[in-house]
């Protein structure tokens, strides 16, 4: 009997121990690891609620790091919600939290860089942009989009074809879409011999500084609202 007892209590411990570890190790993946910053989103919202009708920009780190990105659009009203690595996926798990609380007059979307690093290519990152726009019609009727092609880098200039290939899918399918524009930071990011330029960005290689941003500011005022 007493054997038996202690084979049970092992047996109870591994079950235990499994149940225990399948949510531990499970933290961290997928969209749930942005957890924590869209709290942040929210615990700020309802200290100080946005109004209804800015400019929402939202996506990866290229927004999420703009952290003045305000004083590049001075005219306007701008909300940033871009949040880490993200990726298309997550900002359609997010949307409802980020995206269509604020009723935004325009929105700016940049997503696609982190997908084609992960191994996405452009047929899969052009349906989950389908999906996000077609989840921002229901909610948010004819509201503009714009998406914001994934960006050339140093660090990333080795996947340089199938960045090619999302945007080419992004404008096409921009160009087709009511209400969806698509806009082009990729092109002026390159040199004259169509090489990707060395002095926009931060150490990384990855993420871009002023003189970046300041590309950004000249191809994004294009498309924003008229005031």
């Amino acid at each position: 009997m007493k054997l038996k007892s202690i084979h049970t209590s092992t047996a109870l411990a591994i079950i235990l121990f499994t149940c225990l570890a399948i949510p531990l190790f499970g933290q961290g993946e997928g969209p749930e690891k942005w957890e924590k910053t869209i709290r942040e989103f929210e615990k700020a919202d309802r200290a100080n609620p946005p109004q209804p009708g800015g400019v929402l920009f939202t996506g990866s780190s290229s927004i999420a790091l703009w952290k003045d990105i305000a004083s590049y659009f001075p005219e306007h009203r701008v909300l940033n919600r871009g949040f880490g690595g993200s990726n298309f996926t997550d900002l359609i798990y997010y949307a409802e939290r980020v995206i269509m609380p604020y009723k935004p007059t325009k929105i700016f979307i940049y997503e696609g860089d982190n997908d084609i690093v992960q191994g996405d290519g452009a047929e899969k990152i052009l349906a989950n942009a389908r999906k996000l726009r077609a989840m921002i019609r229901e909610k948010l009727g004819d509201t503009p989009v714009v998406f914001i092609s994934p960006k050339p880098s140093v660090a990333r200039w080795h996947l340089k074809e199938t960045y090619e290939a999302v945007n080419k899918a992004l404008k096409e399918y921009a160009e087709s879409e009511p209400n969806t524009e698509f806009a082009d930071v990729w092109t002026p990011a390159l040199d004259a011999d169509g090489n990707v330029k060395k002095d926009i960005f931060v150490k990384d290689n990855l993420h871009l500084n002023a003189k970046g941003y300041q590309i950004w500011q000249q191809v994004l005022s294009k498309y924003l609202p008229e005031k």
